[in-house]
């Protein structure tokens, strides 16, 4: 079964940093991006930033560019995004996600979410 499991999220003052994890199981790590979409209070769900699993190549959303970092340890199945100057916009549900590598950031090539983690920037 696959499954994505994420931990991290929490409220935050504007600048403060948060860490993200999301732990995957049930398929093949490195046939895979794994990474974050967000979903804030009556906006669509937007991409924020993944990584593949084979070769470690990123990407970054331009609104988190430069705050935010992803990493991965392909020995415990794990990816992190480390959040640091968070502002309020930044506001909202993450849901881990895992993307067939060689395929956009996109929803549409989603082959499984987790179950969302809330966080909340205060100004």
């Amino acid at each position: 079964e696959v499954q994505l499991v994420e931990s991290g999220g929490g409220l935050v003052q504007a600048g403060g940093s948060l860490r993200l994890s999301c732990a995957a199981s049930g398929f093949t790590f490195d046939d895979y991006a794994i990474g974050w979409f967000r979903q804030a209070p009556g906006k669509e769900r937007e991409g924020v930033s993944c990584i593949s699993s084979s070769d470690g190549s990123t990407y970054y959303a331009d609104s988190v560019k430069g705050r935010f970092t992803i990493s991965s340890d392909n020995a415990k199945n794990t990816v992190y995004l480390q959040m640091n100057s968070l502002k309020p916009e930044d506001t909202a549900v993450y849901y881990c996600a895992a993307v067939p590598g060689g395929s956009s950031w996109s929803e549409f090539w989603v082959d499984a979410w987790g179950q969302g983690t809330l966080v909340t920037v205060s100004s």
